[in-house]
């Protein structure tokens, strides 16, 4: 049977621009391997280039374009799944632009038939005003996820779930959202993977997100806790993982469930 993996990058890989020890080795052991794999990232700023070239950046060689899979691209072809030819007026930049181009979503500035949030620093106080009377005047909400804010002195951005809580009060509607936990974004990278459940592990260090996504689509799920889950912390939540590990360089292929 093909099995495949479906990994978070921050927490994982890396913790900001710091290479978790081991991650090098582990990517390695997935190349040499021939492992199904990708790197699931909720941010719908940063295109596929771009995480390629950041996990360069820390030390991860050998990862192209294809081992990257986002928020922004589950939206878009979301969108162009259910709601072909529709157009979108986007509070977002780079990758979500990108995937709504190449999927044929048309971004318009007046009268869209979709708000989409999605990261970003270009847009202000005026361009969230002028979503919500779009969403009030008829237009549906989405969000590419619902990541919150790292709540760090001196970060630069809020975090997407501050931003559509905004909107979501301006207008009266709740954002549709995409990433993970969703089932969406999910269903759609296992289509991307060709990977049916039983064939689908995702491995992440964040309890809410990955493990909790894995759980809603019955993946077997890893969580590493060399980001922000500490192990004291697991009686906190109704599910749980899979298994867990301290870090990547504790996991061993083939895993346990894979026959």
């Amino acid at each position: 049977m093909k099995n495949g993996l479906m990994i978070d990058m921050d927490g994982v890989i890396y913790a900001g621009d710091e290479l978790i020890k081991g991650a090098e080795k582990f990517v390695r052991q997935m190349l040499d391997k021939k492992i199904n794999f990708v790197f699931l990232s909720n941010n719908s700023q940063r295109s596929r280039r771009e995480a390629v070239e950041k996990l360069a950046k820390v030390g991860i060689e050998g990862i192209s374009e294809a081992h990257i899979y986002t928020s922004a691209m589950a939206t878009a072809s979301f969108l162009k799944d259910e709601f072909p030819g529709c157009t979108a007026f986007v509070l977002g930049e780079g990758g979500l632009l990108k995937s709504l181009k190449h999927a044929g979503i048309k971004v318009v500035d007046k009268k869209p038939d979709f708000v989409i949030l999605g990261e970003g620093h270009e847009f202000d106080l005026k361009t969230v005003h002028k979503a919500v009377d779009m969403i009030l005047a008829g237009a549906r909400f989405i969000a590419t996820n619902r990541d919150p804010s790292p709540r760090k002195e001196g970060w630069n951005n809020l975090g997407i779930a501050a931003t559509a809580a905004m909107i979501e009060e301006g207008s009266g509607r709740e954002a549709f959202v995409i990433g993970k936990p969703s089932p969406i974004m999910m269903r759609y990278a296992s289509a991307y993977m060709k990977l049916s459940p039983m064939q689908t592990t995702v491995l992440g260090d964040t309890m809410e997100t990955d493990i909790q996504a894995g759980v809603y689509m019955g993946y077997k799920t890893v969580l590493v806790l060399s980001g922000i889950t500490s192990k004291d912390q697991l009686h906190h939540y109704g599910y749980r993982p899979s298994l867990v590990v301290d870090s990547v360089s504790d996991i061993k292929f083939p895993l346990e469930w894979w026959k």
